[in-house]
């Protein structure tokens, strides 16, 4: 075994010395064996001779040929190449390079991308290292419904992957750290089955895996169709470690009074079973006009629970004291379900030669629904003392709609035209019932501070915007491309405390230049200057209380008190204003002869009317004294820059007798400030100080297999969340390794890695307040998850 491994690191070992002179590396396509040189060396006497007869060995074997070597950029580098504005493709080779289960593990291997969640597992994506809905995440150009992730769409329904590092008038300007628009498969001429099959492996828990695609054409005109469908179960049991440590001091002499250790031990479990299903029907017209039809379901199925137990060391003997411990252990288990169905029929009108209509609607309805319980105990080693139930059911339907047309004309005069209009709305209907008991066994009451703001939500979202924008070429040399974009968005509610409404609009002027320093545009230099937003989500403005289980309000025994400001309440915040950014982007790009890439891209951000959740001391209409709420708050400016490199280039491009091994790697380094929060760590939320990928794949000449690795690794992360509460998010450091083996063109079997060195995982903060300090600590394992994937094409 280590024999076989020392080769496959070695080139990963000169790949990273070679990143630290050279910058960075990105992804390559891997190319055809070969065993000839790309240039070959001025004929020799030898090879000038007469081609010799073939001897017996090849008169045997008259079908052998020799190897022939196809170099150039892959389709995916032509299209970022041809783009004005910066632009990356993924396509099919790379969604499929390492066997990824989700995008998020696809995509964390982009500069500058990062993900939340712990290692190994995908997560929220985020653009820049910006989290709370900076990167505007798009499925066929269109935003999905609140409570869609990404990681619920399979990697194999996608036929590419756009990530736009700045806004264009026709993807919308709600995209200040950039934008990442997900295109389903798509249906094409000719018969194709997809099957796969995998089993994944993760902590002793197997997850089956099933996917079928589906393409043909129909008749002779150039219909086609395509569907796919996957199916999935995931499986997840993780530990609870948390620690919080609370000191509280004297006020006028700064002595310390009290200092108290609580501790949570326990486990969380959670599986859910998906089913997916995706479809396009492709029909041709007279006159070379198209009709799309594009259903989409989803279902998911979701069982949940934990249980931990509680210390309090010492333990604080007066039980009127908020802070005394209630309960010592607590049990949850939940389940959930949601359903999504949405149709998109898509009409593309010729109406001349230069002249294009493209017509789009779609309507769409997901359900969510949770049922939730929870139990708080008190365990001597006397007797138990039952304490408080929970139990929370929550409804909720959305209903959505939307509209976009866009006219394209080609002038004569090198000038590519386009304009549209644009309108989508979501309705949404929540129904919320919680009951509570102090009494074991005895029926439970309703929830009393649902009483000030009610159990049922109604609410829509409405947006319309228009746009207009010009791409043309100046010579062989210039590019330009300018665009302007006007959106309207206006948020409504209603509840038990009235109506809410919440309205923004904003003008955003787009500006996009490159510069090829060659006719072929080998090298060439790009540059943005555009205006972005950030507009409050519908969950920000409608939040739903949800009280401190530390701290609650309807003890009858106890009645509301304080909270602490690491416990504190949560609410929605209906008088949102959206964010507003000013971005450049300076870029510099150089196409390799065998298909690599090198680039190096500067972005800078001002933001202003930042919004931040932050938590305020509040008066509330449930507690008789103010209470420590956490709800989003527009809390003044922000800056953000930095600077992306990245690389991809066959080793051999540079070392003549190397092996062809495709290396890729990027360095993405950022830096942020926020007005108002004290230094030096006062960043954006979630953003790192850098993020770095390696990878490395070879396809073996003498046998069908092919290997890859990549190393993903993010440094761990201080952020300055208020002037009093300091956050640190763990490091993060995912090696993933896979082979396939290819039996024939159509039967191939994958093995692959993903978190191969699996790190414990953790977060922490501190809190200060005037007498008190909390710090609060949170870690668990991460697990290797191992997949073995069958894949056929009939």
């Amino acid at each position: 075994m280590t024999s076989t491994r020392r080769p496959a690191l070695h080139p990963l070992s000169f790949a990273l010395l070679l990143g630290l002179s050279a910058s960075a590396w990105s992804q390559t396509t891997p190319p055809a064996p070969a065993t000839a040189p790309a240039k070959a060396p001025t004929p020799t006497p030898e090879r000038s001779r007469p081609a010799a007869p073939p001897s017996n060995k090849e008169a045997d074997n008259p079908t052998q040929l020799d190897r022939v070597e196809i170099q150039g950029t892959s389709r995916d580098d032509d299209q970022r190449r041809a783009s004005t504005a910066s632009k990356i493709i993924i396509g099919r080779e790379e969604i499929e390079r390492y066997g990824d289960s989700t995008i998020g593990e696809v995509l964390k291997r982009l500069p500058g991308v990062t993900t939340g969640g712990r290692p190994g597992r995908g997560g929220e994506v985020r653009m820049r290292g910006m989290g709370g809905g900076y990167t505007q995440i798009l499925v066929n150009g269109e935003r999905m419904p609140p409570g869609f992730s990404l990681d619920e769409l399979p990697p194999e329904q996608i036929e590419r992957i756009e990530v736009m590092r700045a806004p264009t008038a026709e993807f919308g300007a709600r995209a200040i750290a950039g934008t990442i628009n997900v295109v389903l498969r798509e249906a094409i001429q000719r018969r194709l089955n997809e099957v796969r099959l995998a089993t994944a492996f993760e902590r002793d828990h197997v997850t089956p895996h099933f996917n079928w695609t589906r393409n043909d054409k129909i008749g002779d005109n150039g219909d086609a169709y395509n569907f796919t469908v996957n199916a999935m179960q995931h499986k997840r049991v993780d530990d609870i470690d948390s620690h919080s440590l609370t000191q509280v001091y004297d006020t006028n002499t700064g002595a310390l009074k009290r200092e108290t250790l609580l501790t949570n031990l326990g486990q969380s479990k959670d599986e859910r079973k998906s089913l997916n299903m995706t479809g396009r029907l492709q029909l041709r017209l007279d006159g070379g006009d198209t009709i799309a039809i594009q259903p989409f379901l989803m279902a998911n199925r979701g069982e949940s629970s934990s249980s931990f137990h509680q210390t309090q060391t010492p333990p604080i003997t007066d039980d009127k004291d908020p802070e005394a411990l209630r309960y010592n252990t607590a049990a949850t288990d939940g389940s959930s379900r949601s359903n999504m169905a949405r149709l998109n029929v898509q009409w593309n009108k010729r109406i001349d030669d230069k002249s294009r209509l493209e017509t789009r609607v779609g309507v769409g309805r997901m359900t969510m629904s949770s049922e939730s319980h929870r139990a708080e105990d008190n365990v001597t080693d006397a007797a138990t003392t039952f304490y408080r139930t929970q139990d929370d059911n929550t409804r909720s339907r959305d209903t959505s709609w939307s509209f976009n047309t866009k006219l394209s004309h080609q002038m004569d005069n090198d000038h590519n035209l386009v304009a549209g209009i644009e309108g989508e709305g979501t309705k949404r209907h929540q129904n919320r019932v919680c009951l509570q008991s102090y009494t074991e066994g005895a029926a439970g009451t309703a929830c009393s501070f649902l009483a000030d703001f009610g159990d049922n939500v109604d609410a829509s979202t409405r947006r319309f915007a228009a746009y207009a924008q010009d791409e043309w070429n100046v010579g062989k040399a210039w590019g330009f491309y300018a665009g302007l974009r006007w959106e309207g968005i206006k948020t409504e509610s209603t509840n038990n405390q009235g109506p809410v409404s919440n309205s923004s609009s904003v003008l955003t002027p787009l500006l996009h230049a490159v510069y090829k320093i060659d006719e072929k545009s080998r090298e060439q230099i790009r540059a943005s200057l555009t205006r972005s937003y950030k507009s409050p989500n519908l969950n920000d403005v409608i939040g739903r209380l949800s009280i401190s289980n530390r701290f609650p309000c309807d003890d009858p025994n106890l009645p509301c008190s304080y909270n602490t400001i690491d416990s504190p309440d949560r609410l929605g915040n209906p008088d949102l204003k959206p964010e507003m950014a000013t971005g450049v982007e300076i870029g510099y790009e150089k196409y390799l002869s065998k298909g690599g890439l090198l680039s190096a891209n500067f972005f800078y951000r001002r933001i202003t009317d930042l919004i931040r959740n932050q938590i305020v001391l509040e008066t509330v209409p449930y507690a008789p004294v103010q209470r420590y709420v956490v709800r989003p708050r527009n809390i003044g400016n922000a800056k953000t820059y930095g600077v992306e490199l990245e690389a991809k280039f066959r080793l051999d491009e540079y070392l003549t007798d190397a092996i062809p091994v495709n290396l890729r790697s990027n360095l993405s380094l950022f830096h942020s400030a926020v007005d108002g929060i004290q230094g030096p760590n006062n960043k954006l939320d979630q953003q790192p100080r850098y993020t770095a990928n390696l990878g490395a794949d070879y396809r073996l000449r003498s046998v069908p297999l092919t290997l890859g690795a990549s190393l993903n690794y993010t440094p761990s992360t201080l952020l300055q969340q208020s002037n009093q509460i300091l956050n640190e998010i763990d490091k993060k450091r995912v090696i993933d390794l896979s082979a396939m083996w290819t039996f024939s063109p159509v039967v191939a079997v994958r093995v692959a890695a993903s978190n191969l060195v699996p790190l414990t995982f953790g977060n922490g903060s501190i809190a200060t307040t005037p007498g008190r300090i909390v710090t609060s600590e949170s870690t668990g394992r991460s697990f290797t998850v191992w997949t073995v994937r069958l894949e056929l094409k009939v």
